[in-house]
């Protein structure tokens, strides 16, 4: 992970140009290189050695914040294959299935390999992330798309396997599993197969069928803990002195999440209390 998060500007780095509209481009610094835009250009010179925070203006006299960009605006500006798992929810699955330093992560559908990205932060220099990838055109621009935000190939602890998980996964001992597909349910053994007792296992799903459907894989599978379901909404909040409210727009409902852990070998769950049809009384 080669890539520079801090210290002045040098040549190679990316950075996030952002004028007075909050409009913001990303630019590869190069010795020679100029940015353009309709509001005027701006030399890479004016920006190499310069620290993060700074502003620069354009021939045109537009000021420009310039910082290294963030993961959540990489991931959102990326160019995509398939549509990328929005910051929320990845951020949310690398908190809730507490992918820690060191992990051993197998991810299946790494689609335009936004969630990759995270994941890949997640586990560090000394963890491991295998993702599979069915389409071998979503797993080109995964590649080129991780590969430019870290500044060079993963090879050290990224694996990418164009193939189905269930046919193509030859690893065992796993610390999470992460699926983000259609069907999920469908790749629930493999999963329990190749997860370590305590492991956790988290799909990403978009409709309630597709989550239903996966809440009972899990469940009837007999291997794992209860799955937990659940959504994450976001809202801005608008704040200038005294005026303070909920912004208009939020950002909705994107995908639901449902995780459950991997008990020991041979161990059968407790069965499940229910609620008596009819009253409301706790059990």
């Amino acid at each position: 992970m080669g890539f520079r998060r801090h210290g002045p500007f040098q040549a190679g780095d990316q950075v996030q140009l952002t004028d007075p509209k909050n409009k913001r481009h990303t630019i590869t610094l190069k010795e020679n290189g100029e940015f353009h835009t309709h509001k005027g250009a701006i030399p890479h010179s004016e920006l190499i050695g310069q620290p993060e925070g700074s502003v620069v203006r354009s021939s045109g006299g537009t000021q420009y914040l310039a910082f290294r960009h963030l993961l959540q605006d990489y991931t959102l500006a990326m160019p995509r294959g398939a549509a990328v798992i929005y910051p929320k929810d990845a951020s949310m699955i690398v908190g809730m299935a507490d992918v820690f330093p060191g992990a051993r992560v197998i991810e299946a559908g790494v689609g335009s390999g936004a969630l990759t990205c995270f994941l890949l932060r997640a586990v560090g220099p000394e963890g491991r992330v295998t993702s599979y990838e069915r389409r071998e055109d979503f797993a080109d621009v995964a590649r080129k798309n991780v590969e430019k935000f870290y500044g060079g190939p993963m090879d050290d602890n990224w694996r990418l396997v164009v193939g189905d998980l269930v046919a193509s996964i030859d690893e065992a001992d796993a610390d999470r599993v992460i699926l983000d597909m259609l069907a999920p349910w469908e790749c629930v053994d493999a999963a329990a197969k190749a997860l370590t007792p305590g492991g956790v296992i988290c799909c990403y799903v978009a409709t309630t069928t597709q989550m239903s459907k996966t809440v009972e894989a899990i469940r009837d599978h007999g291997c794992f803990t209860e799955p937990h379901a659940w959504e994450t909404l976001v809202r801005d909040w608008h704040v200038e002195g005294l005026a303070v409210r909920p912004d208009h727009r939020m950002i909705g409902h994107t995908g639901f999440l449902v995780s459950a852990r991997r008990m020991a070998d041979g161990v059968t769950p407790p069965p499940r209390r229910r609620r008596p049809k009819g009253t409301t009384e706790e059990l």
